[in-house]
């Protein structure tokens, strides 16, 4: 069933028209990729998911309501988590209360700190020290441990393996992979490899519009689409 749809989504950021019909379907319990090469429109789809570029045209429909024109706030607090490109942790304050602060309703953090642990026990160990003491590795850990303290249906990752080294992004392949026991996640993914080993299905983005969809088993030895629309790879 689809937990997350949006309908030709068009979307400007000032007077850019960045997407110009995006249409998808994120089953419950499913991994899905954006793929697309880059300025295709990928941060700028799940930033109009969440209302931070609220679209132009276009539905996004989550669990059967369209949250459409819904502000940012209203649209986390129904259930969509973000883990921003640029993990955007607080690095004044130790990983315990980087976690603790996204807390919707007392008492989420210390009911998931066994599973945010348990996928990440570099957090466990360092929970004392400042978000700035940190790797990058465990900066990205910290900003997914943070998206999962609330009850999120949907957690949207953009470029979870971005700058990391090559034993930490097994390490968060597989944390995301068992994500997919508890939410359904939707993520920006430029490293096609990671892509292929996370996803169930994936959508390109290409010039702003969803191209071509389908099941990633399927793309991973298609290699006339992946060189028409993501090049290289």
């Amino acid at each position: 069933m689809s937990l997350l749809r949006l309908e030709a989504v068009e979307t400007f950021i000032g007077q850019f028209h960045i997407l110009e019909g995006v249409s998808f379907e994120v089953a419950e319990g499913s991994i899905v990729a954006l793929l697309g090469r880059n300025g295709a429109g990928k941060t700028t789809t799940l930033k109009s998911i969440l209302g931070i570029t609220p679209p132009s045209g276009g539905r996004v429909v989550y669990d059967g309501t369209d949250i459409t024109g819904w502000r940012s706030y209203d649209i986390a607090s129904a259930g969509i988590g973000y883990v921003p490109e640029h993990r955007a942790i607080f690095t004044e304050l130790t990983v315990e209360e980087n976690l603790r602060i996204a807390e919707r309703n007392r008492g989420e953090f210390d009911a998931k700190c066994d599973l945010i642990f348990d996928l990440f026990p570099d957090l466990k160990r360092f929970a004392a020290l400042d978000g700035g003491q940190l790797s990058g590795g465990q900066q990205q850990m910290l900003a997914v441990g943070r998206a999962l303290v609330a009850d999120n249906r949907v957690l949207l990752i953009d470029e979870p393996s971005e700058g990391l080294a090559p034993v930490i992004i097994e390490q968060m392949i597989e944390a995301i992979r068992r994500l997919a026991d508890h939410t359904t996640v939707l993520l920006v993914e430029q490293n096609f490899v990671v892509a292929t080993l996370l996803a169930d299905r994936y959508v390109i983005i290409e010039e702003g519009s969803s191209v071509h969809s389908g099941a990633m088993a399927d793309l991973a030895p298609d290699d006339e689409t992946i060189r028409r629309y993501l090049g290289a790879v």
